[in-house]
């Protein structure tokens, strides 16, 4: 975590950055090691994930690099931030960048965002190589 609303994070997944990008752009793997959602690498594209007792976050796909990177709002109409996700390739796996901003921490529910996904992030990307793990050995 670091700035002003901002959080970055980095996660080096033993997977190759084709399957990581499928990790962060295929629905059935997203729903594997974050949330559901119908997610899908196209700009423009509009779409909702399943946050559980947190309720649906409106989304929409802002930039793609196909394979590299991928940027989307998150929670339209209530904290109005951005994730955006650069891969690289390094050594035999991929290096996963998370970049988390817009958050409003001079409103009470920006500050709590932003301190409970500071601390979610590193949790939640360290799924990320179970759920490719798991996609293929049921094939995806």
């Amino acid at each position: 975590m670091a700035g002003s609303g901002v959080v970055t994070f980095e996660e080096w997944v033993p997977q190759p950055r084709e399957r990581v990008w499928m990790a962060l752009t295929d629905p059935s793997v997203l729903a594997r090691w974050w949330a559901r959602g119908d997610i899908a690498p196209e700009v423009g594209h509009r779409f909702s994930m399943d946050m559980g007792v947190w309720g649906p976050s409106e989304c929409r796909v802002l930039e793609v690099t196909a394979g590299e990177s991928i940027s989307y709002t998150f929670a339209e109409g209530s904290l109005d931030t951005t994730v955006t996700w650069n891969l690289e390739s390094q050594g035999s796996g991929t290096r996963v960048g998370l970049i988390h901003y817009g958050f409003d921490l001079d409103s009470p529910a920006g500050r709590q965002a932003y301190e409970g996904m500071g601390r979610g992030w590193p949790r939640v990307m360290a799924r990320i190589s179970q759920a490719l793990e798991e996609a293929e050995a049921n094939g995806s």
